[in-house]
């Protein structure tokens, strides 16, 4: 069985990563790229379906780990009566092919460790063959290869590689996997300590270029660094996570595959970025935004594959028994095919947040906005699946046609500030249309807040983005009573839920867990009404429930105590970089705070709008 969420560390290298237990096994990984079929797998099964253990062969032992400093070297260290030993796991920066390496050392005593290696392609269903080599062996499958190298004696029976050796204190033994396209030659062998270096020296010059110097620094420090791992280098985009179907409800049907690149956290990734000094990076991801959305704005689609790839049909899984038994198991997001109208609103705001902060503006860019616009023109009206990509019947979402409100508003900004030619009196006359009707259709006053959809008495927490995009003042008597309906209905041993998932919205029927970057937008609205202190307690909560590693999953479970969904999550770890810096006080202060909030999207409303 798989291990608890909270007990895996990330490793990667810039085109997909692996997945480590404490327990020393690598659970998860897929080859080449973030998006291929696992060849580790046990995660969402056993170790039938693949698996990399390097640990002691003690009954018992005690373990620590952490991450070298500013890197994302993992070093674990495991005591037996005895003896302790050192295992640094790391994937080099891919330039060549994609390498795992995992280092031993001795630290005092001896220990007896074991080694037990079971490669299955396409996702445990792909039992390879193996070949013995002078230092180690080679397995193919189909179209990829795997290489192991080491000089470890190795028993090499059907679909497993086993090891037993013992490591005294100054002793060294290294291990290099290695994947090719098996119609190739092997990759050259490279020195596994020479290559630690120079990994720890790549991600310690990244990690330097960080120019945020607030509170929380290494908690934002390690989100920054997980951000990076999640990019897909060769193309700027930036995948939601590296697993597929981790549940959002243990023994749940909330599975989803998260290996794609979302639009929507589209703007938060981009201030995360900016916001610490990685314009280069911020600026690759607009670019990948911008190939990937090129066409018929008809056409946009609310998630992209790494290159940018529109199509990757969901499929279940039936030989995998899931995470904890939590079924199905899928691959592929059909969600990418639905009509989801925030989008339009968040794609305007990232163009609008990247010329306002100084990245190259070309006039393809404005020209891209302006067809996006014409099509939001066209069709704000009409119901969506909304910003939870509910599989129940569309509906008309007031986060939707909030964000739809942010994109006309952008449009006039940007026409204002920058020149842009447009069609200002018209998009201003739409502007006032769409926050008149949210105001009056998306808001009940018997319950003195705005709900999920017009017409229900359901509150949902994206209506926390309402003072966060600008629509109305955070102060304003309509969103206090919205801030305080969420703290009534939606707070789960302090924590926010998205929505009552019992309702039936959005065509499941499982429970899940509380989504963390809304408890991180309900200490961002709090901080803009003042309540510093109520603000800073929910984001150190959120804090709390990181693992021993600084990462983050999807949700939290407040009865289980556990994270919940897929790992590690981007979007957690934007929204808490974006609440990071808003409740800073060394760099945010309490007079000039609403003023300065812009770094997590905060906005004034928009003139002539209520106020």
């Amino acid at each position: 069985m798989a291990q608890r969420i909270e007990d895996y560390a990330l490793i990667g290298d810039t085109h997909t990563a692996a997945l480590v237990g404490r327990n020393g096994s690598i659970d998860w990984l897929c080859l080449p790229r973030f998006d291929s079929g696992a060849c580790f797998a046990a995660l969402l099964g056993d170790s039938s379906h693949g698996r990399w253990l390097l640990a002691p062969s003690a009954p018992n032992w005690r373990t620590r780990r952490a991450y070298r400093k500013d890197t994302l070297v993992l070093e674990t260290e495991h005591q037996v009566d005895g003896g302790a030993v050192r295992v640094t796991d790391f994937m080099t920066p891919r330039r060549g092919p994609a390498r795992v390496v995992r280092l031993v050392e001795g630290l005092r005593g001896s220990v007896k460790m074991q080694l037990e290696l079971l490669l299955r392609f396409d996702y445990g269903a792909s039992v390879p063959w193996l070949r013995p080599g002078r230092h180690g062996f080679t397995a193919v499958a189909g179209p990829d290869a795997v290489e192991l190298r080491t000089d470890v004696p190795l028993t090499i029976q059907t679909g497993s590689v086993t090891a037993e050796f013992t490591v005294w204190a100054g002793q060294r033994e290294a291990f290099v996997l290695s994947w090719h396209p098996s119609h190739q030659e092997a990759p050259p062998r490279i020195q596994p300590w020479d290559t630690q270096r120079s990994t720890i020296r790549f991600w310690k010059e990244w990690a330097e270029r960080c120019t945020y110097r607030g509170e929380w620094r290494d908690a934002v420090l390690r989100s920054l660094i997980t951000l990076k791992a999640l990019t897909y280098r060769p193309t700027g985009g930036i995948v939601a996570a590296v697993t597929t179907s981790l549940p959002e409800h243990i023994g749940g049907t909330r599975n989803w595959d998260y290996r794609f690149c979302w639009l929507r956290d589209a703007t938060f990734t981009l201030y995360s970025l900016l916001m610490a000094g990685y314009e280069r990076e911020a600026e690759a991801w607009r670019e990948w935004l911008l190939r990937a959305i090129a066409g018929d704005p008809r056409d946009l689609r609310i998630m992209y594959g790494l290159a940018g790839e529109r199509r990757f049909p969901e499929l279940e899984l039936d030989w995998l028994p899931g995470y904890e038994g939590s079924r199905p198991v899928r691959v592929g997001n059909d969600a990418s095919h639905q009509f989801q109208l925030d989008v339009y609103g968040e794609v305007l705001d990232l163009f609008h947040q990247a010329a306002r902060e100084g990245l190259p503006q070309e006039s393809t860019v404005w020209n891209v906005e302006l067809r996006i616009l014409d099509m939001l023109e066209s069709n704000w009206r009409e119901p969506d699946e909304g910003i939870w990509e509910v599989r129940g019947p569309r509906r008309d979402f007031t986060h939707s046609k909030v964000m739809a409100w942010v994109g006309f508003d952008r449009a006039i900004r940007d026409t204002e500030r920058f020149g842009f030619d447009g069609p200002l009196e018209r998009w201003r006359a739409l502007r006032q249309e769409i926050h008149d009707e949210v105001c009056r259709e998306g808001y009940d006053e018997d319950l003195g807040a705005f709900v999920q959809a017009y017409g229900s008495k359901e509150l949902d927490a994206a209506a926390l983005m309402i003072p966060l995009v600008g629509f109305l003042a955070a102060h304003d008597p309509r969103v206090l009573g919205t801030v305080a309906a969420v703290e009534r209905g939606l707070m789960r041993d302090g924590f926010v839920i998205r929505y009552d998932a019992a309702s039936g919205v959005d065509g499941q029927t499982s429970d899940e867990g509380a989504f963390l970057p809304c408890s991180c937008w309900l200490a961002d609205c709090l901080a803009l009404q003042g309540r510093d202190d109520d603000a800073r307690e929910i984001f150190e909560r959120v804090l709390s429930v990181r693992n021993d590693v600084g990462l983050l999953s999807e949700e939290y479970g407040t009865a289980s105590h556990r994270l919940l969904g897929n790992f590690p999550q981007a979007f957690s770890h934007v929204s808490m970089i974006g609440t990071a810096r808003n409740l800073s006080r060394g760099v945010v202060g309490p007079a000039d705070r609403r003023r300065k909030l812009s770094l997590s999207r905060v906005r004034r409303p928009a003139a002539g709008a209520p106020s």
